[in-house]
């Protein structure tokens, strides 16, 4: 089960010994500073990086009806993960 944003919070300010109203503020502000520059690139060490990618317009195909249809270009938001975060990740998984 995924662990929610208050057990997260708990998590961390038991294990580096920070109040939790201090550890809710930084994810906070890493949040915010994540989203105004995640047009630059926002690298989370250890884990990946936050990028806007522009998609290409496309032909689809309708599900419903099979017809196809014009998809308009777009921006989009991705995170790519680290090779360290998927190695640790893949290697925890196997156990």
């Amino acid at each position: 089960m995924a662990m929610t944003k208050s057990q997260i919070e708990e998590h961390i300010a038991e294990a580096t010994g920070v109040p939790k109203k201090s550890v809710k503020d930084v994810l906070a502000k890493m949040a915010e500073l994540a989203y105004n520059e995640a047009k630059n690139q926002f690298t989370v060490p250890g884990l990946g990086k936050l990028v806007l990618v522009d998609r290409p317009a496309r032909t689809g195909r309708n599900p419903r009806t099979g017809e196809e249809i014009q998809i308009p270009a777009k921006k989009a938001v991705k995170f790519r993960l680290s090779k360290a975060c998927k190695d640790e990740v893949l290697k925890q998984a196997g156990e």
